[in-house]
């Protein structure tokens, strides 16, 4: 299994201007690219190969004085361009077909300088490394300082280092990892869990632990509306607009930061503790065009579900997602009687069958957990884990164990 690792970068002035002109050249070749592939489908004809433009906009446009500047970054940062302008168009392709899963893709469209995130990429041809002194040795970039939060399981295959919305840079390594390995480092259990998402309480666990939701965006919305009300008094184009702009971006990042490190520690969790999850398959997008939008937002439940999809896949464990049309909420988990739809304010309701009281949350998690076919598994029925597609991205996470922290 892939998986990223990524590490905060603390470039100096010097190498912040490098890695500046290896955005812009990145940038500029991947426009070029797009504008040769528009340029012949307007004209009729076929389609340039990856080959001829990587001669036609790389090799040759070095030698123009209009693009002779595209020598004094690294070519590697250039070809991995050009392979992801022509993975945009495969994939635009793929989703007219009906091939690719997902929503519809557009057509790929050029880059601006303007945009919030900016990112280049180093493969082993382009002959970076890690220095003894633990730093990121880059091609024509130097010796940038790394903060090692942790170990890397493996030799990583490329580096992409990325400038976000808030100007901070990072390194984000791709690493593959065994997953036999990953499985032995957990701890043996044949306990399962359903978990019941919601807003008041993040998660109800069928074994009645409630997570209080921490409502990160909520929390910060003095700061943020302090923020946007100052950058909305600076005239466009001013460069004090784009220090508030840069304020609203980093009060952004801290809110996202905060919330996927609670989605990372709860997930671990949740999958250290439990052989087998069961989850409620959620229509997020549905539940932000109600007025509770702001709220299923901050909470970031799609994240969390695809945090455990990936980790249940690393470590070995089952992850079912129950249908979003299952009565979870009308049936009593003791009986089975389905009781009625409810509206949200009834907490707690008791049942007409079989008098059980319950808490509304609880119920639902009991039975998330008996629709999934786990409830048996409590009593010494296995649970095996599943086919489940693994996200390829761990950015954040401190992983099972922590081990030592040394680059």
């Amino acid at each position: 299994m892939q998986l990223r690792y990524a590490f905060r970068l603390y470039p100096d002035t010097g190498q912040r201007h490098a890695l500046a002109k290896a955005f812009g050249c990145a940038r500029v070749v991947f426009n070029d690219a797009v504008r040769a592939r528009e340029d012949a489908r307007r004209a009729g004809q076929p389609f340039p190969k990856a080959g001829e433009l990587s001669t036609r906009l790389i090799a040759e446009a070095k030698r123009t004085v209009e693009r002779s500047w595209l020598g004094e970054v690294s070519s590697v940062v250039l070809q991995q361009s050009l392979r992801d302008a022509e993975a945009a168009y495969r994939n635009f392709f793929a989703s007219l077909k009906g091939t690719r899963k997902g929503p519809r893709l557009g057509a790929p469209r050029f880059k601006s300088r303007k945009d919030a995130r900016q990112s280049v990429r180093f493969t082993a041809n382009a002959r970076w490394s890690i220095t003894g002194a633990g730093r990121l040795n880059l091609p024509k970039i130097g010796a940038v300082k790394v903060k090692w939060s942790r170990t890397l399981p493996a030799q990583p295959s490329s580096v992409t280092v990325i400038k976000d919305s808030a100007g901070r840079y990072f390194a984000s390594f791709v690493v593959d990892t065994d997953p036999a390995a990953d499985a032995a480092r957990m701890p043996d259990t044949d306990q399962t869990v359903g978990i019941d998402l919601g807003l008041t309480s993040f998660a109800v666990l069928s074994d009645g632990t409630k997570i209080d939701s921490p409502r990160f965006l909520r929390r910060a919305e003095k700061k943020l509306k302090k923020a946007q009300r100052e950058l909305s008094r600076k005239q466009k184009g001013s460069k004090n607009r784009a220090k508030a702009r840069g304020k609203v971006a980093r009060v952004h990042a801290k809110v996202a930061d905060a919330r996927r490190e609670f989605h990372h520690q709860l997930s671990t969790r949740l999958i250290s503790e439990n052989q087998g999850i069961a989850v409620e398959d959620l229509s997020v997008k549905g539940l932000a065009r109600t007025r509770l939008a702001k709220s299923v937002h901050d909470a970031g439940w799609a994240q969390f579900v695809n945090m455990l999809a990936y980790k249940a896949a690393r470590y070995g464990r089952t992850l079912v997602k129950v249908g979003r049309f299952e009565p979870t909420s009308q049936v009593c988990s003791i009986c089975g009687v389905k009781d009625g739809p409810k509206p949200l304010t009834v907490r707690e309701w008791t049942c007409t069958a079989c008098g059980t009281r319950h808490d509304r949350d609880h119920n639902a998690a009991l039975n998330i957990r008996q629709a999934a076919g786990l409830a048996a598994s409590a009593c010494g029925a296995p649970v095996r884990p599943g086919a489940i597609p693994a996200q390829r991205e761990e950015t954040g996470s401190h992983g099972l164990p922590t081990g030592n922290r040394a680059a």
